[in-house]
Formats: C-alpha cells, sequence, structure tokens
C-alpha cells in the first residue's frame, strides 16, 4: 500500500512532501480514538526491546534521528507511530530560514536523499516553550506529575547560527543546552553537517574540546545533570576518530551518534548528470549505510562499552538494524529509511529485533 502511495508523492517536492505528510498525520492524531487506532496498528512492545541507556528507560531502541522534526511539532504522532525515541532539531539559539529551496532532493535508485537545509529551525526559545507545552499535555498521575513511563524519549540536538563564528560557537550551544535543559531528556552536540559553512572544522580537538567541557561542566552544576552527546560525520579520517573517542573519555561524554550525512558520492546508481545538478548537500540513506557500520563497529572496538553508540545511516530494515547492533551500536536511529519503507518502519524493525534478542 505504501508503495503505491510512494509513488505518488515521489511526483511532488520532496519538502512540500514531508509537511503535507505530517499535517494529514497531525490531523488523524488530533482525534483521540483515531490516534489511539493509529498507535494499535503501527506500535510494537516487546519486553525484550526495552532499554536503559545513559540512565533512561527506552521502550524499544529504533528511534528517529533530527531534522525530521526539526520543531518539535509531531511528537505525539511519531509516538504514535512507535518510535521509542525522537531527537528534535537542529536547535539553534535563533531562529533560522535556512538554505535557499529546493534543498532537498531524492535519489531514488539508491534509496538516498540529499540535503542542504541549513538548520533551518524556530530557535531556541520557541521551540523550548514549544516542548513544555507539549510535556504538560501529557496525561498526568495522581500527584499531578506528567505520567512518563510510555513517554517517548525526547532528544535535543543543538548547534550554532550560520552567522556566528566558529571561534564564538560555544556560546551557541550553551544559549540552546540552557534553553532546552528542563524539556529535552538529553543532548547531542552536532558539529557534523555540512550544510553550515565552516561548521565540520569544529570537529577538530581543541575546538570540540571547549564546545564539549563548557557544556559539560554547566551539565555537572545542575542537580540532576543531562546525558551528553556528540553527533560525528562519516568522512572522519582513523586520527580524527581516535581523537573523538579520546576527547569523549576526557570530557566524559555519556553517548556517541555514528554518523551524519556524508560529502561524498562515491558510488551511487544515479546519473553523474542527476547528481551534479542536485549540487552540495549530505548525502543520506543506502549510500551511507557501510560506511557508517564501519565507523560504529571502529568506535564501539576503541571504546570497549564505555561509552554508548547511537547508530545512524543506511537503517531501512530490521536486518540493517541488527547489522549496526552487531558492531556495537546500543541503540539505532532511521530517516530516510522513513521516507522510503513509510510509516510502520518502526514496528517492522522492531518486530524484526525481538525475534532475534
Amino acid at each position: 500500500m505504501y508503495k503505491l502511495l510512494r509513488s505518488i508523492l515521489f511526483q511532488f517536492n520532496t519538502e512540500s512532501v514531508h509537511h503535507f505528510s505530517m499535517g494529514c498525520l497531525t490531523t488523524v492524531c488530533k482525534i483521540g480514538f483515531l490516534r489511539k487506532i493509529l498507535s494499535s496498528q503501527f506500535s510494537y512492545q516487546h519486553p525484550s526491546l526495552k532499554k536503559d541507556v545513559f540512565g533512561l528507560k527506552f521502550n524499544n531502541p529504533v528511534g528517529l534521528g533530527a531534522g525530521f522534526d526539526k520543531n518539535a511539532l509531531y511528537l505525539t504522532e511519531l509516538q504514535a507511530l512507535g518510535f521509542g525515541f525522537v531527537e528534535i532539531g537542529t536547535v539553534t539559539p535563533l531562529p533560522q530560514v535556512g538554505n535557499d529551496h529546493p534543498r532537498l532532493f531524492r535519489l531514488p535508485k539508491d534509496k538516498a536523499l540529499i540535503n542542504r537545509m541549513g538548520f533551518n529551525n524556530d530557535g531556541a526559545e520557541v521551540i523550548a516553550k514549544r516542548l513544555a507545552e507539549w510535556k504538560a499535555g501529557l496525561p498526568l498521575t495522581v500527584d499531578r506529575q506528567p505520567r512518563v513511563e510510555n513517554r517517548i524519549i525526547i532528544g535535543g540536538n543543538i548547534g550554532k547560527n550560520k552567522v556566528t563564528a566558529n571561534e564564538d560557537a560555544w556560546k551557541d550551544y550553551e544559549i540552546c543546552f540552557n534553553a532546552l535543559f528542563d524539556v529535552v531528556d538529553y543532548f547531542v552536540v552536532n558539529v557534523s553537517s555540512p550544510n553550515t559553512p565552516g561548521l565540520r572544522e569544529l570537529q577538530e580537538k581543541d575546538a570540540l574540546h571547549k564546545i564539549l567541557s563548557n557544556l559539560q561542566s554547566i551539565n555537572q552544576q545542575k542537580p540532576h545533570p543531562k546525558p551528553l552527546l556528540l553527533k560525528i560525520a562519516p568522512d572522519l579520517t582513523i586520527e580524527q576518530l581516535d581523537d573523538i573517542v579520546s576527547l569523549a573519555l576526557e570530557v566524559k561524554l555519556d553517548g556517541l551518534v555514528a554518523t551524519n550525512t556524508t560529502i561524498g558520492r562515491e558510488g551511487l546508481i544515479s546519473s553523474p548528470a542527476e547528481v551534479a545538478a542536485i549540487g552540495m548537500g549530505g548525502l543520506s540513506g543506502k549510500p551511507v549505510q557501510k560506511r557508517s557500520t564501519e565507523v560504529v563497529a571502529y568506535l564501539a572496538k576503541k571504546l570497549q562499552g564505555r561509552i554508548p553508540i547511537i547508530a545512524s545511516g543506511g537503517i531501512f530494515t530490521g536486518t540493517d538494524a541488527k547489522e549496526k547492533l552487531a558492531a556495537g551500536a546500543t541503540l539505532v536511529q532511521v530517516w530516510t529509511g522513513f521516507v522510503y519503507e513509510g510509516p510502520a518502519i518502526a514496528k517492522r524493525i522492531c518486530k524484526e529485533l525481538s525475534s532475534k534478542l
């Protein structure tokens, strides 16, 4: 059924289809009994799927990566679709419109996307308020506190504004961290998107140390610190990965997310002319699967279980998820797979994982 719907949707602009599809889902979820039907059809629960990672209890290990729900608009809907966690963002201190349109492209032959969104988002203040309102709308317990045992876990993916110089980037990450602290469950520092000029330079050890050590200093002064993670690119060298491992242990990060999109274009089935016409941007989906798994495996070998890894990159099926878990990941995230496989992707992956766990 979804393949037929996808063939129709793929005739239209990628970003417009995203907003249209999620808008339809929002309309359905506003009607209580329809939301329950949707949840019963697309959620899959099994005791073996539950995960306790960096002090958080996940209903299942299948999450939705940052960039899909940038502004925390669809949390109820994504929970109904059975995701165990969702990363909102990337959030920047000030609102950004992002790069010029068009900026999101499909490569159907490769089961891939190319995006150069540019951290378009409503800004930390607006998104924090929206998250607070969403949490306030959750069912309450007898002591008037939000019922959280079955609530979807929310990660806050944070970045810097395009106009902020790299030497001042640490200030932007601090602003976002403070703004979102009370409304997200964990943080992911994003220095690996290829769509903000100069951002990937922040992956160098000295620049990254300044950002992470500052955030961790603020974090540890809180009564209840939040898990702090770092998202890295798949294009790093072995030496750079070694630096990431060393720094992660030094500043006591709670986790790593591997990986973001790639700037590479090797091995694509799509014609060179088509790819060249699209231009710059981060490539995601099946073409990044192998490299992402290699990075996960390398990090896992170096870390020896000391820091959990969330794997992202080319996950479309339960088999893909198992590959990442076998490589050393603890949790997995989908994004491009959601576009190609449809709203039942979390359920299908969870169902296959539970048969092997």
